[in-house]
Protein backbone atom coordinates (compact mmCIF):
# COMPACT_ATOMS: atom_id res chain seq x y z
CA UNK A 1 0.00 0.00 0.00
CA UNK A 2 0.95 3.74 -0.45
CA UNK A 3 -0.21 6.54 1.18
CA UNK A 4 -2.35 8.59 -1.28
CA UNK A 5 -4.23 11.53 1.57
CA UNK A 6 -5.02 12.49 4.60
CA UNK A 7 -8.48 13.52 5.73
CA UNK A 8 -9.29 16.38 8.12
CA UNK A 9 -12.38 17.14 9.18
CA UNK A 10 -14.32 21.07 9.00
CA UNK A 11 -17.26 22.54 10.04
CA UNK A 12 -20.34 23.19 7.85
CA UNK A 13 -20.37 26.11 5.97
CA UNK A 14 -16.39 26.74 6.29
CA UNK A 15 -15.32 24.41 3.53
CA UNK A 16 -14.90 27.29 1.06
CA UNK A 17 -13.40 29.16 2.95
CA UNK A 18 -10.81 26.71 4.07
CA UNK A 19 -10.07 26.02 0.32
CA UNK A 20 -8.94 29.47 -0.26
CA UNK A 21 -6.92 29.69 2.85
CA UNK A 22 -5.20 26.75 1.67
CA UNK A 23 -4.45 28.21 -1.75
CA UNK A 24 -3.78 31.84 -1.44
CA UNK A 25 -1.70 31.49 1.84
CA UNK A 26 -0.27 28.00 1.24
CA UNK A 27 0.02 27.57 -2.66
CA UNK A 28 -2.05 24.34 -2.39
CA UNK A 29 -4.47 23.35 -5.44
CA UNK A 30 -7.45 21.73 -5.58
CA UNK A 31 -7.43 18.26 -7.25
CA UNK A 32 -10.77 17.50 -7.33
CA UNK A 33 -13.95 18.94 -5.16
CA UNK A 34 -17.82 17.41 -4.42
CA UNK A 35 -20.51 19.56 -2.51
CA UNK A 36 -18.96 18.83 1.00
CA UNK A 37 -15.17 17.47 0.21
CA UNK A 38 -12.26 18.95 -1.29
CA UNK A 39 -9.19 16.94 -2.34
CA UNK A 40 -5.45 19.62 -2.03
CA UNK A 41 -2.37 19.25 -3.05
CA UNK A 42 1.13 21.73 -2.29
CA UNK A 43 3.42 21.79 -4.99
CA UNK A 44 5.27 18.55 -6.22
CA UNK A 45 4.09 16.20 -3.10
CA UNK A 46 3.09 13.38 -3.24
CA UNK A 47 0.77 13.41 -0.01
CA UNK A 48 -2.88 15.26 -0.31
CA UNK A 49 -5.01 16.75 1.68
CA UNK A 50 -9.10 15.78 1.91
CA UNK A 51 -11.37 18.29 4.14
CA UNK A 52 -14.44 17.17 4.75
CA UNK A 53 -17.82 19.25 5.86
CA UNK A 54 -19.80 17.83 8.91
CA UNK A 55 -22.27 18.84 10.99
CA UNK A 56 -19.70 17.75 14.51
CA UNK A 57 -18.74 20.22 16.35
CA UNK A 58 -14.99 21.14 16.91
CA UNK A 59 -13.62 18.97 19.84
CA UNK A 60 -11.43 20.79 22.69
CA UNK A 61 -8.51 22.77 22.56
CA UNK A 62 -5.90 20.20 22.96
CA UNK A 63 -5.37 18.99 19.30
CA UNK A 64 -1.90 18.50 19.69
CA UNK A 65 -2.27 14.72 18.32
CA UNK A 66 -4.06 15.75 15.12
CA UNK A 67 -2.66 18.42 12.81
CA UNK A 68 -1.68 19.52 9.11
CA UNK A 69 2.02 20.19 10.03
CA UNK A 70 4.71 22.25 7.53
CA UNK A 71 7.96 23.21 7.89
CA UNK A 72 9.34 26.80 8.09
CA UNK A 73 12.18 28.23 9.71
CA UNK A 74 9.93 31.17 11.14
CA UNK A 75 6.93 29.20 12.37
CA UNK A 76 5.24 31.51 14.43
CA UNK A 77 5.78 34.28 12.39
CA UNK A 78 4.53 32.33 9.46
CA UNK A 79 1.47 31.07 11.44
CA UNK A 80 0.74 34.59 13.04
CA UNK A 81 0.72 35.63 8.90
CA UNK A 82 -2.36 32.73 8.44
CA UNK A 83 -3.73 33.96 11.67
CA UNK A 84 -3.73 38.00 10.29
CA UNK A 85 -5.60 36.29 7.02
CA UNK A 86 -8.46 34.67 9.42
CA UNK A 87 -8.92 37.47 11.35
CA UNK A 88 -9.89 39.47 7.96
CA UNK A 89 -12.03 37.00 6.69
CA UNK A 90 -13.63 37.94 10.39
CA UNK A 91 -12.35 34.15 11.87
CA UNK A 92 -11.79 33.59 15.09
CA UNK A 93 -8.50 32.15 15.64
CA UNK A 94 -5.78 30.94 18.39
CA UNK A 95 -1.42 30.24 18.54
CA UNK A 96 -0.20 28.53 20.70
CA UNK A 97 3.36 26.29 21.18
CA UNK A 98 4.04 22.74 21.95
CA UNK A 99 7.65 23.31 22.29
CA UNK A 100 10.10 26.46 21.42
CA UNK A 101 10.33 24.75 17.74
CA UNK A 102 6.61 23.83 17.33
CA UNK A 103 3.74 26.29 17.09
CA UNK A 104 -0.05 25.61 16.22
CA UNK A 105 -2.87 27.48 15.01
CA UNK A 106 -6.52 26.57 15.93
CA UNK A 107 -9.55 28.09 14.08
CA UNK A 108 -12.03 26.93 16.65
CA UNK A 109 -14.81 27.89 14.67
CA UNK A 110 -13.82 25.97 11.24
CA UNK A 111 -11.17 23.02 12.06
CA UNK A 112 -13.25 20.23 13.56
CA UNK A 113 -10.50 17.52 14.93
CA UNK A 114 -7.21 19.23 13.84
CA UNK A 115 -5.05 22.60 14.07
CA UNK A 116 -2.13 23.55 11.47
CA UNK A 117 1.56 23.13 12.80
CA UNK A 118 4.75 25.32 11.82
CA UNK A 119 7.26 23.68 13.11
CA UNK A 120 11.58 23.93 12.57
CA UNK A 121 12.66 22.02 9.22
CA UNK A 122 15.17 20.66 11.90
CA UNK A 123 12.59 18.85 13.55
CA UNK A 124 12.38 16.77 10.71
CA UNK A 125 15.97 15.35 10.57
CA UNK A 126 15.18 11.88 11.21
CA UNK A 127 18.42 10.39 11.11
CA UNK A 128 19.19 10.17 14.64
CA UNK A 129 16.38 7.26 14.95
CA UNK A 130 18.12 4.05 15.73
CA UNK A 131 18.09 1.44 13.00
CA UNK A 132 16.71 -1.76 13.44
CA UNK A 133 18.86 -4.91 14.80
CA UNK A 134 18.53 -8.11 13.67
Amino acid sequence: MQLNHCSNRVTKGSLDLVITLFEEELGFRVLRKTPTSVWMRQGETLVDLQFKETDAQPVGHDKHNSHVAFLSPTPREDLEALGAWLHRQGRRFRIGSWSDKEFYLDAPDMFVDFAIEAMKPELSHYDEIPKKTA
